[in-house]
């Protein structure tokens, strides 16, 4: 039970996490994001003092969130700036959880006429090219695949490289949810999609059951097992993914599990898969999400350079 923020943060967090059936690591993301943020404002006002982690905030009542303007937010941006020296993305997502906040209280519980953060821009951020691995490089890390559980490892690794997943939908696949070359995935918000299997994922995954089945599960649903015979977890996805590009002679500082997710959506691009239903395939819900995956090799630009009929004026 939350009991060190206000009531209308409770029903803020309640309301994303049954209605918006947002995850628990949004839904604690925004009640982390929104307890710093009150507390700055207390502080900023004049009602608090002392260690700034420790002001108490479940005493705010609505009146005091009325009066919180425009320029109050703006200096609490400064202030995620200078001293918590926070970087842009982690400011625009501080700004994203206050939008959203506000928005509840002036759209859905009619609390607030004016929302004091409508005319708010969100910090700019930089536009950077996922990285990701070049097929080479893929071939180069399931060639050298090996150790104690090397056909879950291989099987974890084919099925990110071919179909895109997230760690969160590795470690979710139960062994009912695959059925002939498909792939039942639950992905962010509890969303369903069904995903399909190549003959490379379907042989590693056949590759993989005995091996499984000498382990004796724990969890009779589970596909992936950890040593201790349960589900597999995150971190352990993680570290198998970085010690098995260490192995294979490639970068682990610069890639991670889920670079290969980026590295499965450009060769999917690259070999003629088109933006929308790789959409459907990585089960994103806005179409810009996916559009970060288009981005074209220097081989490809000066290719086009060279096709201009004009180049060779």
């Amino acid at each position: 039970m939350i009991n060190d923020v206000p009531e209308i943060i409770v029903q803020f967090l309640t309301y994303h996490e049954t209605i918006k059936n947002h995850s628990k690591l949004t839904v604690n993301g925004y009640y982390y994001d929104l307890r710093m943020f009150l507390r700055f404002m207390k502080r900023h006002k004049g009602l608090a003092g002392g260690k700034f982690d420790e002001i108490r905030v479940d005493d705010i009542d609505l009146q005091f969130i009325k009066d919180i303007t425009l320029d109050d937010i703006y200096a609490y941006l400064s202030f995620l700036s200078r001293e918590r020296n926070l970087k842009q993305a982690a400011r625009a997502r501080e700004v994203a959880a206050i939008r959203s906040f506000f928005k509840f209280l002036t759209q859905k519980v009619h609390l607030l006429e004016n929302n004091p953060v409508a005319e708010l821009d969100s910090p700019k951020l930089k536009k950077t090219l996922p990285r990701y691995l070049k097929l080479d490089e893929c071939v180069q890390l399931l060639s050298n695949v090996s150790g104690r559980f090397k056909a879950r490892d291989y099987c974890i690794l084919t099925i990110f490289l071919n179909c895109g997943l997230r760690v969160s939908e590795i470690c979710g696949i139960d062994t009912t949810d695959i059925k002939d070359d498909s792939l039942r995935v639950l992905g962010k918000g509890s969303k369903e999609r069904v995903v399909y299997l190549n003959d490379a994922c379907l042989n590693a995954i056949k590759a993989y059951i005995p091996e499984r089945e000498r382990l004796q599960p724990l969890n009779e649903k589970a596909l992936f097992l950890s040593q201790r015979r349960g589900r597999i977890d995150r971190r352990t996805v993680h570290n198998l993914v970085k010690k098995h590009l260490s192995e294979a002679g490639l970068d682990h500082t610069r890639y991670s599990s889920h670079k290969l997710r980026h590295s499965a959506a450009t060769l999917m691009l690259q070999n003629g898969v088109d933006v929308r239903t790789l959409q459907e395939m990585l089960g994103h819900e806005h179409l810009n999400t996916t559009q970060i995956y288009t981005h074209i090799e220097d081989t490809q630009l000066r290719e086009a350079a060279k096709a201009n009929p004009l180049g060779k004026l």
